[in-house]
């Protein structure tokens, strides 16, 4: 401990005295859009374009000056264009980007006649995948694939995201990814993660940035990189909002509808948004299983799993940003989501001894109801202390309380041998409150010099109480093995500071983030618990070098953490069927991990990277024979020894015409996992792959499409083996009615190939298991924008119990 602060404050010192050689202020293009008398022009788009292809980078709007401004731009050559309804388009000439800021001559836009465009052509919507220097934009707003989706259905057909059969995310084939939605971490993982996401429809969602190798400034969690949900936010200037409906059908009927509204004027922004869907959903679960006993065949079991789960979901955001002066901005935002969900599920089990020959034939019924209503409160706050905005200070307040209400019923009957029915009546009541603060401090000195520096602390307190019976013959009894309460409180107070120079082709990033951590867990039934209080350091440092106009390189590298999350260490149950349940486990520890990753981009868009990730004591999703024998199986988290992952990717990015444009993304990884599990020594991976392809079609008259393919091939994950799966999707979309209205179809997994197939071996048992959903689906949805159409700057927000908020549960 005493060498980690010794070394940490050594570094801070260093990086300090030598602020005015570490430091960098990203290249800046900006510029001012005029009219032909001179005046300036508000809220007009300007894109960036590539100059090689004219494909759309980046696109802004004027502020009141006219002035806009682009960051964070690779070298290269580009051009400008803007417009502005009523007058006609313009654009600069070319210009190279290398370290150095640009200010570009004013752009005139003249009057418009007939709105006629003759030397370039320009995307009618925004590139579906942008690529920033540290992270892949992939923009949900304009896809046609949108349409009816969930945001967890949009993540997982984003490049390099998969989701596994029990919801787990992973980024390049790794899991521990933070989830953020609009600077918020979610409160979630895994199965619970999975419902969230199910319950914010896609309509709601701007845009999905993938952070594979993120700064300080974030928190340390997310080993695998962060996914940066941000949500629509209307820039209009008065009064405005849009509405959207849209339906669904697979095996069943999806429903979901939503409204925002905001009024913008002067000081003063109101917004708000409510969303509503009900969603059904189809499942089927078989599983066959086989047992041994000193390596000899004890005996097996087939189960048949089927039912509907209906969820029911309301998720609201409401606030308003006011300006205090020209410089200081308050804020205040709440958010809340309301979930029902009612799972009507039925099982049928055979089990066969070592001869094969039947032993038993029993069916149950499962009934699972689950109430989730969530709600925060946000407060913000963004002060410059000078006109430039070189030095600002940003201050949030975070709290939030979220509860759980499961209830479930798993009611079985005997064939086989003859018994007396059984029912197991579960009763689950969850509460987590989460308390945070967090304070930015950047300055920009003349010299181009940037500091970023900050402070937070977060305070989590956690109470799951569950309550079982075994209800025979109309008698109840209470089953003290299956019951119990488990309360978690933490504390983890952080600083970090971030520093940032250029060297004419050289860019240079380094940054130290200190977190100490301070944890209790106690579960009442055994009077059993823990407590853990630790000191880490997490590093991080960024090189650029620009080698010419064709080639670039970055080479990243950083030290990461994965804590457990609350339901991860909460040892209460979850039954799927008379045998098979899930739980938690309170002996995890954090997974840390080590991360470097090489980058070489050619032609500003061809992007190959190479990654390198070791990771210690790595958690994982297994499933294992139960403790209580009789042929039960546990689904629960356990801590392998490590894990080393190997990988690189390829973006290829391609326009065959003018209206076509293709963006093709290559994942391929070793992954190797070391440990000792259930009597099962594991050292094992194999390569995989990902493939995945989006066309995007320009149509002309307001019509669009998209067709986009999605292939991994077989993978190891642990005790896990996954066979080859894949999907393909198409959608449509029409622009109408002023481009106020917007029609989409879409048609999702048109060949249904996207179910799981996969395998979990063990010394002493053996499962295979193929899991289906409703992933086929054909879907309509409108949505009518109404109000004005002037746009002006929205602010960022963001919030500070990020990292609180992802880990308030676990997958169940």
């Amino acid at each position: 401990m005493a060498f980690f602060l010794r070394a940490g404050l050594l570094f801070c010192v260093l990086l300090l005295r030598f602020t005015t050689t570490f430091a960098i202020k990203d290249p800046i293009v900006s510029g001012s859009v005029r009219d032909e008398h001179g005046a300036k022009v508000e809220f007009a788009t300007v894109a960036l374009h590539r100059a090689a292809d004219s494909v759309v980078v980046k696109t802004e709007f004027s502020d009141e000056s006219g002035t806009f401004r682009f960051d964070k731009l690779p070298a290269g050559e580009y051009f400008v264009s803007a417009s502005q309804v009523g007058f006609e388009r313009s654009q600069t000439a070319r210009f190279a980007i290398s370290s150095i800021d640009q200010t570009l001559a004013p752009i005139q836009l003249r009057p418009s006649q007939k709105m006629q465009l003759k030397e370039v052509t320009v995307q009618a919507r925004k590139p579906l995948f942008e690529r920033e220097i540290d992270r892949i934009v992939v923009n949900v707003e304009g896809s046609p694939l949108s349409a009816g989706a969930t945001s967890l259905e949009v993540l997982s057909r984003a490049p390099g995201v998969t989701v596994d059969q029990n919801d787990n995310l992973a980024l390049r084939g790794k899991q521990g990814v933070l989830v953020l939605i609009d600077g918020k971490r979610v409160p979630m993982t895994g199965t619970e993660l999975g419902d969230m996401l199910r319950a914010l429809p896609a309509n709601s969602v701007e845009k999905i940035e993938l952070i594979t190798n993120p700064p300080a400034q974030y928190d340390a969690a997310g080993g695998a990189g962060i996914i940066s949900i941000k949500l629509k936010k209307d820039g209009r200037q008065g009064t405005n909002g849009s509405a959207n409906v849209s339906y669904g059908y697979g095996r069943y009927g999806k429903f979901s509808t939503g409204l925002s509204l905001n009024h913008r004027h002067k000081k003063l922004n109101l917004f708000g948004s409510y969303n509503h869907s009900d969603r059904n959903v189809y499942t089927q679960l078989d599983l066959h299983r086989n047992f041994y006993q000193n390596n000899q065949f004890a005996g097996s079991s087939d189960q048949a799993n089927s039912g509907k789960t209906n969820y029911v979901t309301h998720t609201y955001r409401a606030g308003l940003d006011y300006s205090l002066s020209r410089r200081t901005l308050l804020g205040f935002v709440v958010n809340g989501l309301a979930m029902d969900a009612e799972a009507k599920l039925t099982n049928a089990t055979r089990t066969f001894d070592e001869q094969n020959a039947l032993q038993s034939d029993y069916q149950s019924a499962n009934r699972r109801t689950l109430s989730i209503p969530n709600r925060a409160l946000n407060v913000n706050f963004k002060h410059s202390f000078d006109s430039t905005g070189r030095s600002e200070l940003t201050v949030d307040g975070d709290i939030a309380h979220y509860e759980t209400h499961r209830l479930q019923t798993l009611a079985t009957t005997f064939v086989l041998p003859v018994r007396t029915p059984t029912t197991l009546d579960g009763n689950l009541n969850g509460a987590l409150d989460i308390r945070s603060g967090k304070a930015d401090f950047t300055h920009t000195f003349s010299n181009k010099l940037r500091l970023d520096a900050g402070v937070k602390m977060s305070w989590v307190h956690s109470d799951n109480n569950v309550l079982f019976k075994n209800i025979s013959e109309g008698i109840s009894v209470i089953d003290t093995g299956k019951s119990n309460q488990f309360r978690y409180d933490e504390n983890i107070n952080a600083l970090y500071v971030n520093l940032n120079k250029t060297f004419k082709k050289l860019t240079i990033q380094a940054g130290l983030r200190g977190e100490q951590t301070n944890v209790t867990g106690y579960q009442i039934s055994g009077n059993t618990g823990f407590e853990r209080n630790y000191f880490q350091l997490f590093p991080s440092i960024f090189f650029k070098q620009s080698v010419s106009k064709l080639h670039d390189l970055s080479l990243s590298l950083s030290r990461r953490i994965d804590r457990p999350t609350y339901n991860q260490l909460n040892p209460f149950r979850a039954y799927i069927d008379a045998t098979t349940y899930f739980t938690g486990n309170p002996s995890l520890f954090p997974q840390s991990s080590y991360n470097i990753e090489l980058t070489h981009t050619f032609r500003q868009k061809f992007v190959t990277s190479f990654i390198y990730t070791r990771t210690d004591q790595p958690i994982v999703d297994v499933i294992q024979p139960a403790p209580e024998g009789n042929r039960q199986a546990v689904s629960t988290f356990q801590n392998l020894t490590r894990s080393d992952y190997f990988g690189i990717t390829l973006a290829v990015p391609v326009q065959p015409t003018s209206w076509w444009t293709i963006d093709n993304n290559v994942v391929a990884y070793y992954n190797r996992f070391i440990g000792n599990l259930a009597g099962t020594s594991i050292n094992r991976g194999i390569p995989t792959y990902t493939l995945n392809s989006t066309s995007t079609f320009t149509l002309g008259r307001g019509w669009t499409a998209d067709l986009s393919g999605r292939y991994q091939s077989r993978e190891l994950y642990g005790f896990l083996d996954i066979r080859p799966l894949g999907q393909l999707n198409v959608a449509v979309q029409k622009s109408m009615w002023g481009k106020k209205g917007t029609l989409r179809m879409n048609v999702t997994d048109i060949f249904y190939t996207n179910p799981v197939h996969a395998t979990a071996a063990y010394a002493n048992y053996v499962e295979r298991f193929n899991q289906r959903q409703d992933t086929r689906i054909a879907t309509a949805s409108f949505t009518y924008r109404f109000g004005s159409d002037t746009i002006a700057p929205s602010r960022r927000r963001t919030g500070g119990a990020e990292d609180e908020k992802r880990r308030a549960g676990g997958a169940s």
